[in-house]
């Protein structure tokens, strides 16, 4: 048999992604802090495209391409918002005051004022506030070298992350001399910081407010497994003690800070901006799109100029310019038809879940991507990257739209129940529990079931850790 080369013709169909459809798909994923970055990455980049801050006439209009998504929408309102004078203005005394006779400057150097930067407060940090301390104790120089090592490798919660013999290599010195430099460190505040587990930094905590109760140290030192799983009988039994003083020494070692570093904590908590706004106005519910801080883009009147002119212009820069002109289009096309997306996808699970926005979570009806997708004649695909990192503020509070797809739990009478609802009965019940004896995950599917919710102690438990609620021997109180 021989073996030759040959040409064949061969016509087949694939689906290709465009570079407008690819940017649609981008941006539609995208929250509303990564859309900020990508405009502000873009206006960077791409010369052509440029924010205004002028009214709606300024603005390039563009339809979106039917590429981009499965279906047309409808336009955009476009909502202004008139600012008239106030009439109560004494004008008379306005002009008098800025007449008075003497000099006024007004102007002011850039380079005499001072930075923003200088009146922000900046919050101290645990290795700044130990160094501050050192620096007052009466160390050598050498102490003040081993205590700065202590300090350097200290985790977030403020225990020393390595071993004492690593220390002593590092610096040079005897295991000894960094045990006693360790000594004094951990005096320092916050109480129990430089401890290297639990034990010693409750320890540390009991030594410093000069504890007198022997009971808490033994505790401490040998029972903080039963004192993790409030089994008190056992200590009772282990220490041969009444369980009154068992409890009386709970209470001292509760009002200790396992996590000393938790106070110096540096990290800055990351407030939701929602992406949508859903008030009620009479009997309606009206959708507003949160535009507030995105900027206003437009194609460059210098670029479109440029390539209407019949100047002469070479090849790679008509190219260059075209290229760009293209992106800066696509962009503003993808953000426009991102937002009506949105708004359609709001819209219609507010037509689904209607008796929510009204009266509350326990009216939240099971609903699945494939309701809304249908309904709004879109792919699931597309609507599951519109509920990503999307929030909606609602008169029952701040959710992210992923929170209105819900699974159906069953009932034993009526119609079925979104697992949200669930969720927040079984909370219900164990904030309404008596904490001397706490219902168990048997008792609360018990209590659900009298309610009409059939529902397993497996479930019970599996949504009780997805809130982060204790079991019932943790959540006991004495």
């Amino acid at each position: 048999m021989a073996i030759e080369l040959r040409q064949q013709l061969k016509l087949s169909q694939q689906l290709i992604m465009t570079p407008q459809l690819q940017m649609a798909i981008k941006l539609l994923q995208l929250s509303r802090l990564e859309l900020l970055d990508t405009i502000q990455q873009e206006l960077e980049e791409n010369p052509a495209l440029e924010e205004t801050q002028d009214d709606a006439d300024d603005r390039m209009e563009i339809e979106p391409e039917p590429e981009a998504y499965e279906s047309d929408t409808p336009a955009e309102k476009e909502v202004t918002i008139e600012e008239k004078i106030n009439s109560d203005i004494d004008w008379s005394n306005y002009i008098d005051e800025y007449n008075t006779p003497g000099r006024h400057n007004l102007e002011y150097e850039e380079k005499d004022s001072p930075k923003y930067e200088s009146f922000i407060a900046q919050k101290e940090s645990l290795i700044d506030h130990l160094l501050w301390q050192i620096g007052l104790s009466p160390f050598s120089d050498d102490d003040k070298n081993i205590a700065a090592l202590i300090v350097g490798n200290l985790d977030v919660n403020g225990y020393l992350a390595v071993d004492v013999q690593d220390i002593a290599v590092t610096a040079g010195c005897s295991e000894d001399k960094v045990h006693e430099v360790l000594s004094v460190v951990q005096t320092f505040d916050p109480v129990g910081v430089c401890a290297r587990d639990l034990k010693e930094c409750l320890l540390i905590q009991a030594d410093h407010i000069q504890c007198k109760d022997r009971l808490v140290y033994k505790i401490i030192e040998n029972h903080l497994v039963h004192l993790e799983n409030k089994n008190y009988n056992a200590i009772c039994r282990a220490l041969k003690v009444k369980l009154e003083e068992v409890v009386a020494a709970v209470n001292i070692i509760k009002a200790f800070e396992p996590m000393p570093g938790r106070l110096y904590n540096d990290e800055n908590p990351q407030y939701i901006s929602p992406d949508i706004y859903v008030y009620k106005l009479e009997d309606d519910f009206v959708i507003f799109l949160n535009d507030d801080g995105l900027p206003r883009l437009r194609i460059s009147n210098i670029y479109q100029h440029s390539m209407n002119s019949s100047g002469k212009m070479s090849r790679d820069a008509r190219d260059y310019m075209q290229e760009k002109l293209k992106s800066a289009a696509w962009l503003i096309k993808s953000i426009h038809q991102r937002q009506k997306t949105i708004y359609r996808v709001m819209e219609s699970i507010l037509k689904f879940q209607r008796d929510f926005f009204e009266k509350g979570i326990d009216h939240l009806k099971p609903m699945v991507l494939r309701d809304i997708a249908d309904d709004i004649e879109m792919h699931e695909s597309t609507i599951s990257r519109v509920t990503t990192n999307k929030y909606a503020y609602t008169p029952q509070g701040l959710f992210e739209l992923k929170f209105f797809f819900n699974s159906s739990i069953n009932r034993m009478h009526g119609e079925a129940m979104a697992s949200a609802s669930v969720q927040d009965k079984i909370r219900h019940i164990i904030d309404t529990e008596d904490t001397k004896k706490p219902y168990s995950d048997d008792k609360i599917s018990a209590i659900l079931k009298r309610s009409n919710i059939d529902i397993a102690r497996r479930t019970v438990a599996k949504y009780r850790e997805m809130m982060r609620i204790l079991p019932s021997n943790k959540r006991k109180q004495i």
